[in-house]
């Protein structure tokens, strides 16, 4: 199997824990994730992974150096984003159809219900997340605020706050009217008594939310959620600092 050559010194030895080469070939290895350790989309993935004990292979691409918009990242993935997932001779994009699957092809322990209305809700409060709060506060979104609009930084995390805060309180309601219905306090989990798809996008979220300072106190669901969450070794073994 062929793997690419370094694109330059910037790339090469990007992740020191897994590979010194550039980014890979999608037939150059079983299953390697390209990957951004701070990325809320790779985060989820990697909360997946973690969590059906899945080996990957990583490979860093360094948002804040533009390595995405190489053109050898982008022969990867067109979008120049992250995270891109290459398995066996293809390549998959887009953090919750990489999440879907894997949940297809490795179904234990399940990321969504069996039942068909509450897999709607699962994948209703993961898209409020990955859809609905996420795209508003993505690097090249700020960083187009600030080159055309001329935003600064205090002007930019009031944006980030405001889309934030907006989605957290729908999401908030809605964990509300789920628990009740379901009597399940203390909350531990977006929905049931497992870790699912809306938690795996909660948790990147909320650690987002937190790094640009987001006042947290008007969440009592989520922030029970994450803490409970971030207890757990698959969540601990994907977090950014590790």
């Amino acid at each position: 199997m062929s793997v690419n050559k370094p694109v330059s010194d910037a790339v090469k030895g990007a992740n020191k824990k897994t590979d010194k080469k550039a980014y890979k070939n999608p037939g150059a290895m079983e299953m390697c994730l390209h990957n951004y350790h701070r990325s809320s989309a790779a985060y989820r993935v990697r909360i997946a992974l973690a969590l059906k004990n899945i080996h990957s292979d990583t490979i860093t691409v360094n948002l804040l150096e533009g390595q995405q918009q190489s053109p050898e990242y982008l022969a990867i993935n067109p979008q120049g984003l992250v995270p891109a997932l290459c398995i066996e001779n293809n390549v998959l994009t887009q953090s919750l159809a990489i999440i879907e699957y894997l949940d297809e092809r490795h179904p234990s322990p399940a990321l969504l219900p069996e039942n068909l209305l509450a897999k709607a809700q699962v994948r209703a409060m993961a898209q409020q997340i990955a859809i609905d709060i996420h795209p508003l506060n993505n690097l090249r979104v700020l960083n187009y605020l600030k080159e055309n609009f001329n935003c600064s930084d205090s002007e930019k995390t009031q944006w980030i706050s405001h889309w934030i805060a907006q989605g957290f309180t729908a999401l908030e309601q809605t964990l509300t009217a789920q628990h009740k219905h379901t009597d399940q306090t203390p909350s531990q989990y977006c929905f049931g008594s497992q870790p699912s798809l809306a938690d795996i996008c909660l948790i990147p979220q909320v650690y987002n939310a937190k790094r640009f300072g987001v006042a947290m106190q008007a969440y009592p669901n989520i922030n029970a959620i994450v803490d409970h969450c971030n207890s757990l070794p698959a969540f601990i073994t994907a977090a950014p600092d590790q």
